[in-house]
């Protein structure tokens, strides 16, 4: 799937950008705590997104010594296109596959997504 995805960014810095998508503005400590990497790892990864316009750093407001991280528009758009061609890409699969493992297919995904349900109580 990282390959048909075509994106030019590394999987930890695509994982770093769809987290801070999800849960930002992070400080970059919170975001090697959800990424569960270290600090150093965490501040190249950003060094990385900042330099292509794909995330924006702000003062932290409850400590100036951080800065907050949130994703550009860029960074936005980015991601969009990469989910586009994963997901033109799992269509194509899918459609080649006969009647019967497509079926499949729809009772695993309902069996997951009850398991997802179940597993947030």
């Amino acid at each position: 799937m990282r390959q048909e995805a075509g994106a030019e960014l590394s999987p930890s810095q695509t994982a770093a950008l769809v987290t801070i998508e999800r849960h930002g503005p992070l400080t970059p400590s919170e975001l090697a705590q959800r990424e569960r990497v270290q600090r150093p790892t965490v501040t190249r990864v950003l060094a990385r997104l900042e330099d292509a316009g794909l995330v924006d750093r702000a003062a932290d407001p409850q400590d100036r010594r951080s800065s907050l991280v949130s994703i550009s528009q860029d960074g936005s758009e980015l991601l969009a296109v990469v989910r586009a061609r994963k997901d033109a890409f799992m269509a194509r699969r899918i459609d080649a596959l006969d009647p019967a493992d497509r079926e499949a297919l729809e009772r695993a995904a309902a069996i997951m997504e009850r398991m997802l349900e179940e597993g947030g109580e």
